[in-house]
């Protein structure tokens, strides 16, 4: 079988063609792979960055988190699934009995494992993965929009996180990788007043605008923009920071009017500083995080926008490269390149 393989812990990683194929255990499917997605985390996956070691990753591991396909066969134990099912993949494996798991925030698991950190992942023609971790595609949602439906739930969780405070209000968005732009996308859809998007690549921002977003470069005017835009309100009401970028918290918080929100979801690679007398204190702002997807409300409201037709997916992707050419997908991630899927099919 060909994959993708986290051979050693150090840079690069290695592309076989005779891979043994997957065991599929009692409680356990067997995908055909339909299409695989890249993300950042996998270009810290390939550099070995201290970012990417963080996870523990079992090496070696096929790599590969964000994916979809159909069911070839199931295990002993399978209940839910049958041959010939079509799924997308949540990525993170959860025990269901530690204390978020038991209270309904399954996505803080302390015994979180991920798909292709510790266990086998999508960057292969085939992959087996516990039933639980299947969501099944509405007839309308094609295999390759099933890819796109991982990244797209961390989006989704953002909005769900900042209490859906995007219907009628100003929206900040610090950075434009797909997870900034379907956040655009679900703000837009959802009524938002206005969207600013604020990213230094060029291609990004053409994609940015052709959402609907009004984008400018990173720079000190961002904060008399939101608040010119903001009037007598202040500043805008919810900034959304997917970026990672370290020194962007505070004008973000300078942006927001008194009492908005501001949500976190890229991950700076260093401590970052907070002035909570000033910030959060006097000014009242809330500051939440998010990591991954609520399990499984965010894949729930997803999937009602995009089978609905009110959230569009597809446009995000840019290029769709066979698994031999997993190193060049990789670069992409950092030029001009969108969404970047790996499809077993072509050669």
């Amino acid at each position: 079988m060909r994959a993708v393989v986290k051979t050693a812990a150090q840079r690069g990683f290695e592309i076989y063609k005779d891979l043994p194929e997957p065991t599929v255990g009692p409680h356990d499917v067997l995908i055909d792979v339909a299409a695989a997605s890249l993300c950042g985390t996998d270009r810290e996956l390939y550099e070995w960055t201290p970012s990417a070691q963080a996870f523990n990753a079992k090496v070696p591991v096929v790599l590969g988190h964000e994916g979809s396909g159909t069911v070839l066969s199931v295990g002993e134990n399978v209940r839910s699934l049958a041959v010939g099912d079509r799924v997308a993949l949540e990525s993170h494996i959860v025990c269901g009995r530690c204390y978020p798991c038991r209270t309904g925030t399954a996505h803080m698991c302390e015994r979180t494992r991920i798909l292709g950190m510790h266990i086998d992942g999508v960057f292969a023609e085939r992959v087996a993965v516990p039933e639980g971790i299947c969501v099944p595609l509405p007839e309308s949602v094609s295999l390759e929009t099933g890819a796109l439906l991982e990244s797209a739930g961390v989006a989704m969780h953002a909005v769900q996180r900042s209490g859906y405070a995007v219907a009628g209000q100003n929206v900040l968005i610090n950075g434009c990788g797909p997870v900034g732009l379907v956040i655009a996308k679900i703000a837009l859809a959802m009524g938002a007043a206005n969207v600013i998007a604020v990213e230094p690549n060029p291609f990004r921002q053409e994609q940015a605008k052709r959402i609907g977003a009004r984008v400018t470069h990173p720079g000190e005017h961002v904060v008399e923009m939101c608040r010119d835009i903001g009037g007598r309100r202040g500043g805008f009401d919810v900034a959304f920071e997917v970026s990672g970028v370290r020194g962007v918290l505070a004008p973000m918080f300078d942006a927001l009017r008194p009492e908005g929100t501001l949500v976190t979801i890229g991950h700076p690679s260093e401590h970052a500083q907070v002035d909570i007398a000033g910030q959060i204190n006097k000014k009242g702002i809330t500051l939440r995080g998010i990591f991954g997807r609520r399990l499984w409300d965010s894949w729930e409201q997803l999937l009602l926008l995009v089978e609905s037709g009110r959230l569009e997916l597809d446009s995000l992707v840019t290029h769709r490269l066979p698994l031999e050419q997993a190193e060049e997908a990789v670069h992409l991630l950092t030029g001009e390149a969108g969404k970047v899927l790996l499809v077993p099919s072509l050669t």
